[in-house]
């Protein structure tokens, strides 16, 4: 027997060599997977400072890797170092401590103050900071655009509105408005608010008891209106027989105090529904104001904080302020205030929904014209100021429950005046105004009036 000899592959070559081939070739690749992984790395790091370069607006020919031997390579007036140690240092920063000592400690100081060492993971989070903070500022910006065209679109909206109700409001035959205010309504001056005093044909006394407290009268009445923006009128319809006696009444007196508001309509107790929808039509289209109120003639009122609590409301495009309320729904008939269709309502012994008490209220330009542009399909219950709160129920409407416009008489309204926070309103709940008016509004005026020359010094 001899000694065996090498076995060999089909194609001539020693198994053994091929093994040890295999082997090499195994280890050869796992040295340049990781060759390439290092240079893989370094080339990450080598962009990172690029980017850092270019994102810090660093000016190349200004720009020296110090600690890097070899020499520099000039094209263009930027320097560029040549030496294959570059790559090594481009993405890794010499620490100041350990650079060479070519490097003058000038400019060692100058490379940690002007080429600090830069982190990649903060540099594009702040990157990306900046740009939700740009998109933010953008959608910001684009949202106060929208938001301001709506309100001039609305604006516009509701002045045809205004002028399509005061072309119908003239066809239907209103004394108040002529063809020459409706031609000139873009004319028209703006005023803060209207008062309107909803009167009757038997309440003189009850006028001149206002005339002599707290309503201007002759020519404060016109300086309050120029110089203030506020519109006061005793606001009444006609009789069922219009040019009778008792219509002839109300055009002298008319005549003598020039502060009626005249109305296209019958009056009548349980026509309160529709007067408040013609005067607020009328008066919509008459005038152009911020503020529209509705206040009874047993009611007394401090213009001056009237005014003030408007004011804080001015720049809201639908105010709907009085002192809310919700009381049952009557259903026993024969009593006051009783509701024929209290069955809408729900079961016996509901209550309305939340309303401004009638006793006094405001609304604001927009629900004003809104009220006039629909009042042929406005329903209106037996109850004045149940109708008023309906209309406005299903519309994006600011429900304000100012309690100064419902305090009660003296002591209630004088410690309050005394205190130097008068009332806008006073009035009894118990008789829905002040009891006996008449006799008791000079009293009332003296003790919770804000003091006769308080309007002329507010500033609205």
């Amino acid at each position: 027997m001899g000694i065996g000899r090498p076995q060999k592959s089909s194609n001539g070559v020693p198994t053994r060599w091929v093994s040890l081939f295999c082997i090499a070739s195994f280890f050869l690749g796992i040295l340049v997977v990781n060759r390439l992984r290092r240079l893989l790395t370094r080339f990450r790091g080598f962009m990172c400072f690029l980017h850092w370069l270019t994102s810090s607006a660093i000016p190349l020919n200004d720009f020296e890797m110090l600690g890097v031997k070899g020499e520099l390579v000039s094209h263009r007036g930027d320097e560029f170092p040549a030496n294959a140690k570059l790559l090594e240092r481009f993405w890794d920063f010499p620490d100041p401590a350990k650079m060479d000592g070519e490097a003058s400690s000038v400019k060692k100081d100058q490379l940690t103050a002007d080429h600090p060492t830069v982190n990649c993971e903060k540099q594009a989070s702040l990157e990306t900071a900046v740009r939700a903070g740009d998109i933010l500022s953008q959608v910001s910006q684009t949202h106060d655009v929208i938001m301001t065209l709506d309100k001039t679109i609305s604006s516009l909206e509701m002045q045809l509105a205004s002028a399509r109700a005061a072309k119908v409001i003239n066809e239907d035959g209103s004394p108040m408005v002529t063809k020459s205010e409706t031609e000139h309504l873009k004319e028209r001056p703006k005023f803060f608010f209207v008062m309107g005093i909803i009167t009757a044909f038997s309440s003189r006394k009850r006028r001149d008891s206002i005339r002599q407290t707290w309503m201007p009268k002759g020519e404060e009445l016109k300086k309050l209106e120029t110089e203030k923006g506020i519109i006061m009128r005793f606001v009444i319809g006609h009789s069922a027989s219009p040019g009778g006696v008792l219509d002839r009444a109300i055009e002298a007196e008319d005549d003598q105090h020039k502060d009626f508001l005249r109305l296209n309509h019958v009056e009548g107790y349980h026509e309160l529904s529709s007067k408040t929808q013609i005067y607020f039509s009328t008066a919509v289209s008459k005038w152009d104001a911020d503020f529209y109120i509705k206040v009874d003639d047993d009611v007394h009122i401090n213009l001056g904080m009237v005014g003030s609590t408007l004011a804080r409301h001015r720049s809201k495009p639908r105010v709907y302020m009085g002192c809310m309320k919700s009381g049952p729904v009557l259903a026993q008939t024969g009593v006051k205030y009783h509701e024929p269709e209290y069955w809408k309502f729900g079961e016996e012994g509901n209550k309305y929904f939340r309303h401004a008490t009638g006793q006094i209220y405001a609304i604001s330009k927009d629900l004003a014209t809104y009220i006039s542009v629909n009042r042929h399909i406005l329903h209106r219950y037996a109850n004045e100021d149940v109708s008023l709160g309906s209309w406005f129920i299903g519309l994006d409407v600011e429900h304000v429950d100012e309690r100064s416009l419902c305090c009660g008489t003296a002591p209630d309204c004088e410690w309050k005046a005394q205190a130097g926070n008068p009332c806008a309103a006073s009035f009894d709940w118990s008789c829905s105004g002040i009891c006996k008016s008449v006799e008791r509004m000079e009293e009332v005026h003296q003790r919770c009036g804000e003091g006769d020359g308080a309007i002329w010094h507010s500033s609205f």
